[in-house]
């Protein structure tokens, strides 16, 4: 190889190098400085749990296994990502065999081991990355439209960096031939197979090919692997938005700040309502200063995490393949509502990184785009609007709260707890949500339930049953009394709803056959807060809960079951944030539990054919998956599951207050979650949720109503539990 060639391959990718690092590192230190604008949250605790966390998922892909892209795709992309970084050593030696075809590491250049490592992966690498290519190309959104999970992402940045790491994997390939083939030609010891093992044999094709064209090859492939790496490095810097290639560096810092430490999912409780990091009581809330945000309005109400969030999204399309809303014709996508956010927040970001007392001074293009609000009315595609909030309302009030967006995401980002902020400010601060919500909102607030019923009628149900029920405070308690094993949180639904109110007579019945001391607390019950919570009315919630933590509290509450996914969750998991701690189980752990004991036994099998729906807020929100179907296994019935099941179950449409809310928009939720039940030829189809048994009550009527689901019933396990344990 002439030295004026060396020279010349040498100078041009030093010059490419100081350009590609200082252009990386520019917008590098500008994304920071970005995210550093949001509103402050503390995410560093237990930093030796969130690093092992982070090894687990990455070393482990724990969160790339599920459906629906499966083990095969997260072990290619697993493949990907540890290549990506042990052959950034690769790039090391390229840089030296500019000058020198024989370069190599010290030490690791000519170690067995490392040489294996680099060759496995290369064509690891280039199999997996042919394999993800033709996945996506089988996926277009051109071909599929919304059935693609790859709507709505930028699809040549995906080529682009696909195709960069097929090149990079095949000049790794080649140089290593080259590199046999030239030890060998001089009789160098270590150019034999034991160096070269996936390699030697196309090496081998190079035998009679002079050394001085060998050296030039590796030079100028060594030269077009830095120029590949080079131009993907300036292209990442200047497209900041670029998710698909970002999160290779941002999602370890998302993963390590992520909501929980241990890695569970952001399910379960909301994060309470907080104004500079601090969370509020609304007790006090004149203390707050005039211009504090309720809410998340325009993207500097955003804290720095969820900015960092947003930015991480790899536009791999999992949690859109799995969101009911979108899966039913409805404007929210979790991608493209996340995608949306990742914009404004680019958008905003000479006013989020200005210092706080010099943001007013800034150009008014600049403001304007600051004070966009997230959510308003506008033109153009409703999660991309052209003019108006960022998004369409539709978008925010499509959302069911089941938590299918968070359970797949693989680089850990928060969808409900955005959602939910955003929410938050629509009630709070605009007073711009749904016209059904204000019933919502004024029945919990007067009669301490959602559907305005009076507190009297909470007992209702106990005089239908034929056994006593012990109802607290009907002798004059001050505190639950020493005998009472369970209090019994009835609920709104277990109280008033007529479907529900049958659920409630079986698990108090079969509480009362297994010799279970239980109370109920009739009148002195009220919402728990959960629908208004989530409607984002966090103030309603927090009066509600506080009341409920202080009744709970002063009659010594300790153990209490429920029959609702959604009082479970409340209780048990958010009524912590006020100071309520109690134990709290769902009726089918605790009547799972009891036939394991012995109480409760089955002497009349039901022969029926069951389908089981998971309860989003139940199986998803607090992984209670295995006793309910233990319990259906319990009563004799033959248990067939749906295709979407388990934490990948698919919602009834009530959560989230959608209970409550008209569904104007696309295929009705409930009636495609029904469908779904009806196809698996079950004759019934059982649910652990008050919520669940409406809507799917609702949309199997209306299946039979049109002549089909004949035969077929819904309801709880409970129920089918008590009918295999009476013998009559």
């Amino acid at each position: 190889m002439s030295s004026a060639l060396a020279t010349a391959l040498t100078v041009i990718a030093a010059i490419a190098t100081v350009v590609a690092i200082v252009l990386f590192a520019r917008t590098l230190t500008g994304m920071v400085r970005t995210y550093q604008g949001g509103q402050p949250t503390r995410r560093s605790d237990n930093p030796g749990q969130r690093t092992a966390t982070l090894l687990r998922e990455t070393l482990l892909a724990s969160r790339l296994k599920q459906q629906p892209v499966g083990a095969i795709v997260a072990t290619a992309h697993w493949i990907v990502l540890v290549a990506f970084f042990v052959l950034f050593l690769t790039l090391v030696t390229a840089y030296g065999q500019l000058l020198s075809p024989d370069f190599v590491i010290p030490l690791l250049g000519h170690f067995p081991p490392f040489e294996w490592l680099v060759e496995s992966l290369a064509w690891l690498m280039v199999l997996s990355i042919v394999f993800l290519i033709a996945l996506r190309v089988s996926n277009r959104p051109d071909s599929k439209g919304r059935n693609s999970r790859f709507f709505g992402s930028t699809m040549w940045q995906a080529y682009y960096v696909e195709i960069t790491i097929l090149l990079v994997g095949v000049c790794v390939i080649a140089l290593r031939a080259m590199e046999y083939a030239l030890g060998s030609s001089k009789g160098e010891s270590w150019a034999t197979a034991v160096h070269f093992p996936f390699t030697a044999w196309i090496g081998s094709w190079f035998a009679q090919t002079p050394d001085s064209t060998l050296e030039t090859g590796i030079a100028i492939v060594a030269f077009i692997k830095i120029t590949v790496s080079l131009a993907w490095l300036i292209t990442v810097a200047a497209q900041p938005t670029m998710g698909v290639a970002w999160h290779r560096f941002l999602a370890f810092f998302n993963v390590w700040f992520q909501r929980n430490a241990d890695g569970r999912p952001a399910l379960g409780p909301l994060q309470a309502i907080a104004v500079k990091g601090e969370a509020i009581d609304f007790e006090n809330i004149d203390e707050l200063d005039d211009d504090a945000s309720l809410g998340v309005g325009t993207i500097g109400d955003f804290t720095w995490k969820a900015l960092l969030d947003v930015n991480t999204c790899t536009e791999c399309g999992r949690c859109q393949s799995q969101c009911p809303a979108w899966n039913t014709e409805k404007p929210l996508s979790p991608k493209l509502l996340t995608l949306a956010l990742r914009e404004q927040s680019h958008a905003a970001a000479p006013w989020l990184q200005a210092a706080a007392d010099q943001r007013s001074n800034l150009h008014e293009d600049v403001l304007g785009i600051a004070e966009r609000q997230l959510i308003a009315d506008g033109d153009g595609d409703p999660w991309a609007q052209t003019s108006g909030g960022v998004m369409s309302p539709d978008v925010l009030w499509s959302c069911t709260t089941c938590g299918a967006c968070v359970q797949q995401c693989p680089v850990d980002i928060a969808h409900i707890d955005h959602i939910v902020d955003m929410r938050r400010y629509q009630v709070l601060m605009a007073s711009e949500f749904p016209s059904e919500l204000n019933g919502l909102f004024k029945n919990i607030e007067n009669k301490g339930n959602p559907w305005g019923m009076n507190a009297s009628d909470r007992n209702a149900w106990i005089e239908e049953v034929d056994f006593p029920v012990r109802v607290f405070g009907m002798h004059g308690e001050d505190e639950i009394p020493a005998d009472v094993e369970y209090l019994f949180w009835v609920g709104c639904a277990g109280a008033f709803e007529d479907r529900a109110k049958q659920t409630t007579k079986a698990v108090a019945e079969l509480l009362h056959m297994a010799g279970v001391e239980f109370m109920v607390l009739g009148e002195g019950e009220t919402c728990n807060g959960d629908p208004a919570r989530r409607a984002g009315n966090e103030f309603l919630f927090q009066m509600q809960a506080m009341q409920n933590v202080e009744v709970l509290n002063e009659i010594k509450a300790t153990k209490i079951v429920v029959t609702c996914p959604h009082c479970l969750n409340t209780l048990g998991r958010e009524y912590p944030q006020l100071g309520g701690n109690y134990e709290v189980v769902h009726h089918t752990e605790l009547l799972n539990s009891l036939v394991d004991d012995g109480k409760i036994t089955a002497v009349k099998p039901v022969a029926r054919t069951v389908t089981y729906h998971d309860p989003c807020y139940l199986g998803r929100h607090n992984d209670v998956i295995t006793p309910p179907r233990e319990l259906i296994g319990d009563t004799g019935a033959s248990l067939t599951e749906m295709p979407r099941h388990g934490k990948q179950s698919f919602c009834c449409g009530a959560g989230g207050a959608r209970m409550w809310m008209e569904e104007k928009i696309g295929t009705a939720v409930n009636k495609t979650r029904a469908d779904e039940a009806i196809a698996t030829g079950a004759q019934t189809v059982a649910v652990a949720c008050p919520f669940c048994s409406v809507m799917m009550s609702d949309a199997v009527a209306a299946k039979q109503q049109d002549g089909g689901a004949e035969g077929v019933e819904v309801t709880d396990v409970a129920r089918l539990m008590l009918q295999s344990v009476k013998s009559d």
